[in-house]
């Protein structure tokens, strides 16, 4: 019998980790299962995602995140961890709550590389998880250790993007 979480993640630098991850919240939902999604970047409340995820049963999604994060000199800095630290307890609390079958942690991996997040916290976090959740993690650039820790990894490759041969981001692909 298993004692700990199910540990997936979508890294990588190609288009469709966080489309990955909400391909499972849709499915959860289809099953019955709780979920929640927490965006440890995002904070565009226009975003498709968001919009649509709020007319999904079982779903709950949150964006704590502050937008584009800035470099760590910059005085705003400081307010972009400290959002990302309070996504990090909201998860742990949901986890330790067991009231979510799937706890999705969008960008978290970004948020690790950008040091909004230490990855040891991480690690704690998964390591508070139990054979009831199942946690996903995206984000570019997932930390060897991270990907030790998880049972599925997906690394998603961009051989091509539209934004690199002159499409704008457009509502419904990009966001």
């Amino acid at each position: 019998m298993r004692e700990k979480s199910r540990v997936l993640i979508f890294t990588g630098d190609g288009k469709g980790k966080t489309t990955a991850a909400l391909g499972m919240a849709l499915r959860a939902s289809g099953h019955g299962l709780r979920t929640l999604i927490l965006q440890f970047i995002k904070a565009n409340p226009s975003t498709g995602e968001l919009i649509a995820l709020q007319h999904l049963p079982g779903v709950k999604i949150i964006q704590m995140g502050r937008g584009f994060t800035p470099p760590a000199e910059d005085p705003a800095f400081s307010e972009h961890r400290k959002s990302a630290q309070d996504a990090l307890q909201t998860a742990l609390k949901a986890l330790q709550s067991k009231r979510y079958d799937l706890i999705i942690l969008d960008e978290i991996c970004t948020a690790v590389g950008k040091g909004l997040l230490d990855e040891g916290q991480v690690v704690e976090f998964i390591n508070q998880g139990n054979e009831n959740s199942c946690i996903v993690l995206t984000g570019r650039g997932a930390t060897d250790r991270l990907i030790s820790m998880a049972d599925t990894v997906t690394k998603m490759c961009c051989l091509k993007h539209g934004l690199q041969e002159g499409w704008p981001a457009q509502k419904g692909v990009e966001y």
